[in-house]
Parts: structure tokens; sequence; C-alpha cells
């Protein structure tokens, strides 16, 4: 285990630099101090302070977390520039570059098998947060797609991966933490949020995950519904803790309905 910490502290530290790299020449591109950007800096200047010590001794899982929190300002900052200019029709390959951006810290973790939960190693809201990112990326792509009809009369079957990608992270957000079991050992004093909790509905966030994936499943309908399925690694259960997936093919018409069922409750 602690070789394997190592290895994960030197991974983070070359990650971190070329992250600082990026985020150098996001700053000069936009002549200007952000806020989110100088954030980001500063969490991977600390992380660059602490990998100087001792790599025996450092905490892997607290470098990857400054890690991740520079990941998910630096991105942000793209992601808004992104929104802002409507996804020009240039924007797939900064769309997956900001993915996979997003996707480094699992990775790290589960290819150096820290854990055998890696969610106890990065923790369960910035795992959540590291699926909606992604699933809210693809989500705001999408609807910027969906307006363009010359683009989906050629690549309806491009638009179906992105949908199917976005609804797996959103769902994956939905089902890190276990919805709570409403039993005489539990009170509350508001019926509206014990069911919300029941269901594993913890923050407006996770209502507003159910709400994108479930209009995800609409798009699917409409523009691809005359596609084959194909096979995906996702959990459709919709609720409920699962830190694994299965293969099989994501289906819009059965997760819509059990997300606008999930809601309705």
């Amino acid at each position: 285990m602690a070789a394997s910490g190592s290895s994960v502290v030197r991974r983070v530290e070359e990650l971190g630099d070329l992250a600082q790299a990026h985020i150098q020449q996001l700053s000069e591109a936009a002549g200007e101090d952000d806020h989110f950007l100088i954030r980001a800096s500063a969490a991977l200047e600390k992380l660059k302070l602490l990998c100087g010590e001792d790599k025996e001794c450092s905490n892997a899982s607290n470098l990857l977390e400054l890690y991740t929190q520079a990941i998910l300002d630096m991105t942000y900052f793209e992601e808004n520039k992104l929104v802002d200019e409507d996804f020009p029709e240039d924007s797939s390959q900064k769309v997956k570059e900001l993915i996979s951006f997003l996707s480094e810290p699992e990775i790290l973790v589960k290819e150096n098998n820290m854990h055998p939960k890696h969610c106890d190693l990065l923790g369960d809201e910035l795992l959540e947060c590291l699926s909606w990112r992604r699933g809210a990326l693809l989500y705001m792509y999408c609807h910027s797609l969906t307006k363009r009809r010359e683009w989906l009369t050629r690549k309806s079957s491009l638009l179906k991966k992105y949908l199917v990608d976005g609804i797996s992270y959103l769902l994956q957000m939905l089902n890190f933490r276990c919805p709570i079991q409403l039993n005489e050992g539990v009170s509350f004093q508001d019926l509206d949020t014990a069911k919300l909790l029941s269901e594993g509905i913890f923050s407006d966030i996770h209502l507003l995950a159910m709400m994108y994936s479930g209009e995800m499943c609409y798009w699917g309908l409409k523009h691809c519904a005359d596609q084959q399925p194909e096979n995906h690694e996702v959990d459709t259960g919709v609720s409920g803790a699962s830190y694994t997936t299965h293969k099989e093919p994501l289906d819009f018409r059965e997760v819509g309905e059990k997300i606008l069922k999930k809601s309705e409750c």
C-alpha cells in the first residue's frame, strides 16, 4: 500500500505540473486575472510544496483532494467560456479535454488500487462533484447541439453518445450515497424533506441532476430513436448507492420513466 501511495504522489505531482502550465496558458489568453484560475493555481502551488516533502510520508488523499479542487476550478473557468459562446462549432475537442481532466482523479485512484472503494479516498462530495460536472457539461453541450438542425441530420449518432455519457455521469452522481432509510430510529420535522432524503435526494444539485438526465432522455427519444442500442457501463437504477456498474443498453424511455416516477414521489 505504501508503494502504491508513493506512486500516486508522483503521478499527482506530474499532473499538477501539467495543470499549472495549462492554467498559465489560460490566464495569458484571458488577459486578466480570474478568480477560479487564481484559486486553482494556488491549490497546485500548495500541492507542489507538499510533494516536495518526503513522498513516502505524503498523504496521498490530501494531495489528490488538492489536485481535484484545482481541476474543478480550472475546468469551471473553461466551461463558462464555452457556455458564454454557446459552444462554437469546433467545441467537441475542448469538451472531450474537459471530460478527461475531470475524469483523471478517479482514474488515478482506480489504476493504483489505492482503496477497495475509491469513495473512501476522494470522499463522496468530491466524487459527486466530478460526476455532476461531467454530466452537466454534456447536458449543456447537447442542449446547444439539439438546436442545430443541420448538425443533427449528419451526426445524430454522435449526439447519442454524448447523451448516453452525460446521463451515465448524472446517474452515477445520484448513486454515490445511500438514501436515508426512514424508520422509528430516524427523526424528522418536515415530511417532504424526509421523502426526498429517502429517495437519495440530498440537495438542489441532486434535483437538478434528475431534471437534466430526464431531459436528456427526452432528447434521446426525439433525435436518436431510430438507432440501435449500444452497450454502455451504467447503473440505471437511478437511486441507491452503487459503486459498481454493469453493462446493459441504456434505454432512454426506461431511464426517463424511472426518473419521472422518482420525481413524483
